[in-house]
């Protein structure tokens, strides 16, 4: 579990990202950040085995998220990740890893592609997932 206070759209401590691998010239999270490699297309893996692929990412300072395609898994849905889920990063293997299991991910707000850059959208996921480190702690 990720030290209290969890912060759900900040990425974690570029050391507990670093993986097993870092890709060459570009570090895991710059001072802004933004992370060295586009994770676009990285595999998913809950802590209870696998949910889709990244299908967009975004690095912003304070707001940063992954939207994951799951493909058949919740009916061909996505969902929302905070960045603050990510619990490793696997660059060889492209896959990246949250602290979250299958059903905790499945029971988060629906994602809307209309609506889910929306502060009261965010709040909403973030509150959630907050939830989740409280009401279930690893």
């Amino acid at each position: 579990m990720q030290p209290a206070p969890f912060t759900p759209w900040s990425w974690r401590d570029p050391a507990s990202l670093s993986g097993s691998y870092e890709p060459a010239g570009a570090d895991v999270v710059d001072e802004t950040g933004r992370i060295g490699e586009d994770l676009v297309g990285y595999r998913v893996e809950a802590t209870d085995g696998h949910i889709g692929s990244i299908d967009q990412a975004s690095y912003d300072v304070g707001s940063a998220y992954l939207v994951v395609d799951t493909g058949p898994w919740i009916f061909g849905s996505k969902v929302l990740l905070p960045a603050g889920t990510v619990q490793n990063v696997d660059y060889q293997g492209r896959k990246v890893y949250v602290d979250r299991t299958k059903d905790q991910i499945k029971s988060s707000p629906e994602y809307d592609k209309e609506t889910f850059e929306t502060a009261e959208y965010r709040e909403r996921v973030g509150d959630y997932y907050t939830g989740s480190y409280r009401d279930y702690p690893r």
